[in-house]
Formats: structure tokens, sequence, C-alpha cells
């Protein structure tokens, strides 16, 4: 199905997060790359070597979930936005997670957005707690949002309303 739709199966996506015990102790990077593409520059970015892709970049980066401080450098240096960060250590019944964000209206903190899952689908409101947009970030500004705990498998954007 993946590859007619682009679109993971749950399976694929359990594979890609880190355990619960680690995104309970603070923030982790989710590497959410499937396919085998010349590409590399999360490895770059990444200061701690939490993840490798090696010296051919086609392969798919192996991702060191105990390495990662959850600093999200990698988020805005994916140009396929295939990373977020996850944070459950906040609370018992939300998480945070930071995702890319490409569209405008930027949404503003302390606004509340529509959660989308990686079909677009609306899944549930979200409070955006933090915008981050530096020009280091080269234009993918980085949404730090508040979910309920029973979506952090599934929430991966949002739609902003004007």
């Amino acid at each position: 199905m993946f590859e007619k739709t682009g679109i993971p199966s749950k399976e694929m996506i359990m594979e890609k997060f880190p355990p619960i015990e680690r995104i309970n102790e603070g923030p982790v990077a989710v590497v959410e790359c499937y396919q085998k593409i010349p590409c590399n520059p999360c490895q770059t970015a990444c200061k701690f070597n939490a993840i490798i892709v090696g010296e051919d970049i086609n392969n798919i980066p192996e991702f060191y979930p105990n390495k990662c401080t959850g600093c999200a450098l990698c988020l805005s240096k994916c140009p396929g936005l295939s990373i977020i960060v996850v944070d459950g250590s906040k609370s018992k019944d939300r998480v945070e997670v930071r995702l890319p964000y490409e569209f405008l209206p930027l949404p503003e903190e302390g606004q509340i957005v529509k959660g989308l899952d990686r079909e677009g689908e609306y899944i549930t409101d979200v409070k955006v707690i933090k915008v981050l947009n530096p020009k280091s970030f080269d234009r993918t500004p980085i949404i730090t949002i508040e979910v309920d705990r029973r979506f952090l498998y599934t929430i991966r954007n949002i739609s902003v309303e004007a």
C-alpha cells in the first residue's frame, strides 16, 4: 500500500518510533524515512551521532534514540519533512510534538489548530505551544503543539485556518 499512496502502515510507523520509555524521558526525534533516496542532511545536522546514513547517501538513516537530545536541528534540515520530535515527559495525558510546517499562514502561540494525520485527515484540535522560524531553518518553521497522548502515533501535521 505504501508504494501506491506514500502513506506508511501502522506497523511501519511503530518501527520508526523510539520506545515509549525513551519518549517519556524527554524530547527525541522520530525519523520517518522509509525509502532509499540520495539524502543525508539529517546526519550532517546531528552533532550527537544519533542519525547515521553512512557513506552511501542512498541508505535509510539508522537512528539511535539514546544518543538523541531532541534538539531538533535535524528536523529543520530534512528536505522530505520526515522528522518530528516528540516529548512525553511533561504530562501523563499530553505530549508535545515539534513538526516542520511550510505553509502560510503560520499559527500563533496559544492558537488552537486542527491536528491532522498522515493522510491529511482531521483527528483532533491541538494547541500551538511555540513557533520557531529563524533564517537558519531555511524557510522551514518548527511548530510545537500539545496533543492528547492517545494521538502520539497518529498526529503528523496541522491545518491553520486564516
